[in-house]
């Protein structure tokens, strides 16, 4: 099945914030044949993305970061959750521009040959949102302390960590952010082959 499987009957737009969110009417193809009813589903618009795990293979050290997350806490985690840097991808950016970008911003560090780790949707129940995955050469020796741009409200903590850490907080389940568990996950199987590369 694909798009032309998908009548939309109505789409109107209930807000428009931070991220905007339409209701939708539609019915689809059902695998066995026929169209289903009527259904009505939100959507929540707000962008695509770009996301980069920061990688120093002479250190053989990550680094990630920490901020507020409202999502977090409305789920009953801790709302300053472990992730890799990551941005929305602004009109006339690409992917890399804003992995670049993002990571100087959150971290004050500056990262080199971006490799492609995924292009993944966030959470296609909901959202059209997209994030694209980077791993990326970094000199994590400067790294730490707090970054963020004030006007945007953003106060992150940036910190370099073992690898080896890393990966242990990401198996003890103290990792629990998607796209920084499939940087962490993507890195355990190529660091070998990264750090030979780059090192």
């Amino acid at each position: 099945m694909n798009q032309n499987d998908v009548e939309i009957l109505e789409r109107e737009t209930v807000h428009d914030g931070h991220a905007r969110v339409d209701r939708i009417r539609l019915r689809h193809r059902l695998h066995e044949g026929g169209w289903s009813g009527t259904i009505s589903r939100e959507l929540v618009e707000r962008g695509h993305a770009a996301a980069v795990l920061p990688f120093d293979p002479v250190r053989d050290e990550v680094v990630l970061i920490r901020q507020f997350r409202i999502g977090a806490l409305a789920a009953g985690r801790d709302p300053w959750p472990v992730e890799i840097v990551a941005g929305l991808i602004e009109d006339g950016e690409t992917a890399a521009d804003v992995a670049r970008r993002e990571t100087l911003e959150e971290t004050g560090c500056a990262v080199a040959d971006l490799v492609p780790v995924c292009d993944c949707l966030v959470s296609p129940g909901i959202m059209s949102e997209t994030v694209a995955i980077f791993c990326a050469r970094a000199d994590t020796g400067n790294v730490g302390g707090t970054h963020g741009l004030s006007h945007e409200d953003e106060d992150i903590e940036a910190v370099a960590l073992p690898f080896a850490e890393a990966l242990s907080r990401l198996q003890s389940g103290r990792i629990g952010d998607a796209k920084t568990i499939i940087a962490l996950q993507w890195l355990a199987l190529n660091r070998a082959a990264l750090r030979a590369k780059w090192s």
